[in-house]
């Protein structure tokens, strides 16, 4: 099969779009001029970033390492194949977003619920964002002062600090027409978290810097505490939203490219949060705060070292997050006022800067007052779930019945059994989480990772 072909002939296409060009001209259009391997920058940067902190303390709520391992694992397999299986969707009509994907396949009614659960999410994953930078800067300024209080001086105070820096390094970066623009801070996050990863190591090799009695769960009290790990997962591996713009934006549109860029990106981020989360575990036990970082107290040189690369990391994933919320936003506004393309280019600038200047400020506002990232990771890992296994099971579903001809017979069978697989998978995983969630929110108070 010849690399440069689409993953489906144009005789399977489905004109559900408006748009009047071949498949062919479409696929020139969309031709973008990242190559595979600084595509592998932005999806490692996509996917690592808040997680990675609050892993540590996934692994210590839900019985131990091996437990936790195991179901990283089992998720992997089936992340991994959501990823291929929306590239694999999205060369109908050659879609560059997660809901023009779904639209192509499943029709309109799916795309718009796509969208509408795509602006949860993201809104939410910057919050959480926010909320990471505001820890850190606390945990920097602490540091430089040696006092508790440091806060009560406004210029250290994290509405100060966290507004203002903000404004300087985020809202420059959430203007992007497309997202290939971001591939540059990209290359700095991935160096940020690499990083903290090896100071996690030192730090766990070096004995001085152990906690004395350290309290290790080496296996799950009840079956329920299995799941607790999953919405950390979920929440941590899940770059399918950005996935369809990324891969839309590569040079050499192909599955090869593609399955180079997926394979290593993510062996990157199991090889980060599995490390990471393991000797981070090991080293504070039961103890370990929902943000690592914060539980290195007081902090050394080394440790605020790392506070300021996982700022300087988050600083670079927010544009991505707030990018694939904006152009959902943009189209659900195009729909709603029946705007066509023609009509909707008239204001698109304008357009563009307005919705990322209200999604900045209300995320921002609403960052400022909300106390830990684990209750924000534990709502939005429920709905992580329905990106990585259900609208991809739909996909896949509706691929089986529509485009498989009966007489490849296996075939057919075998994508409406993983489609079936994808979606309770994906069902049962949100009502779980987000139950489950709400639940541990209400029975008991959050914990509080602010040092001031």
């Amino acid at each position: 099969m010849d690399e440069t072909a689409p993953l489906l002939g144009p005789n399977s296409i489905n004109d559900v779009t408006s748009e009047n060009l071949s498949l062919d001209e479409r696929r020139e259009n969309s031709a973008g001029t990242t190559t595979w391997y600084a595509s592998i920058f932005i999806v490692i940067n996509a996917a690592l970033g808040a997680g990675l902190l609050e892993f540590p303390y996934a692994f210590s709520i839900s019985g131990g390492v091996m437990v936790s391992l195991i179901v990283q694992g089992i998720l992997i397999a089936f992340i991994v194949g959501s990823l291929f299986l929306l590239a694999y969707c999205s060369e109908f009509n050659q879609s560059t977003t997660f809901p023009s994907t779904m639209r192509s396949i499943c029709g309109k009614p799916t795309e718009v619920a796509s969208a509408i659960c795509i602006i949860i999410y993201t809104y939410g994953t910057c919050i959480t964002f926010l909320i990471v930078i505001s820890d850190q800067l606390s945990q920097f300024f602490r540091f430089v002062t040696s006092e508790d209080d440091f806060c009560n001086r406004w210029y250290m105070n994290k509405k100060f600090t966290l507004t203002v820096t903000s404004f300087l390094f985020i809202l420059p970066l959430c203007f992007s027409k497309k997202i290939d623009f971001l591939k540059y801070a990209s290359y700095a996050g991935v160096v940020a978290v690499l990083y903290v990863i090896i100071m996690i190591i030192v730090r766990f090799a070096d004995p001085l810097h152990k906690r004395a009695e350290i309290v290790i769960s080496y296996g799950p009290t009840s079956f329920l505490e299995i799941f607790t790990v999953i919405p950390t997962v979920c929440f941590s591996y899940q770059c399918h939203v950005s996935i369809i713009p990324i891969y839309s934006c590569m040079k050499g549109r192909n599955t090869k490219n593609f399955a180079k860029t997926v394979l290593i990106a993510i062996s990157v981020c199991l090889f980060a949060y599995s490390v990471s989360a393991t000797l981070g575990y090991y080293t504070f036990g039961n103890t370990v705060n929902t943000d690592i970082l914060l539980s290195y107290d007081p902090p050394s040189v080394d440790v605020v070292i790392a506070v300021l690369m996982i700022a300087a990391k988050t600083y670079t994933t927010y544009p991505i997050l707030l990018f694939c919320g904006r152009v959902e936003i943009e189209k659900l506004w195009m729909y709603v006022w029946r705007l066509t393309d023609e009509m909707a280019a008239v204001h698109e600038f304008k357009r563009r800067c307005v919705i990322a200047v209200t999604w900045f400020l209300s995320t921002l506002l609403i960052a400022i007052y909300v106390p830990t990232i684990a209750i924000v990771i534990d709502v939005l890992g429920g709905l992580a779930a329905l990106f990585i296994f259900f609208f991809p099971g739909m996909c896949l579903m509706k691929i089986a019945l529509d485009y498989v001809p009966s007489s490849k017979l296996f075939k057919k069978r075998f994508f409406i059994t993983a489609a079936v697989c994808f979606m309770f998978l994906g069902a049962f995983l949100f009502g779980l989480v987000t139950t489950q969630s709400i639940m541990d929110d209400i029975s008991k108070p959050p914990q509080n990772t602010s040092t001031c």
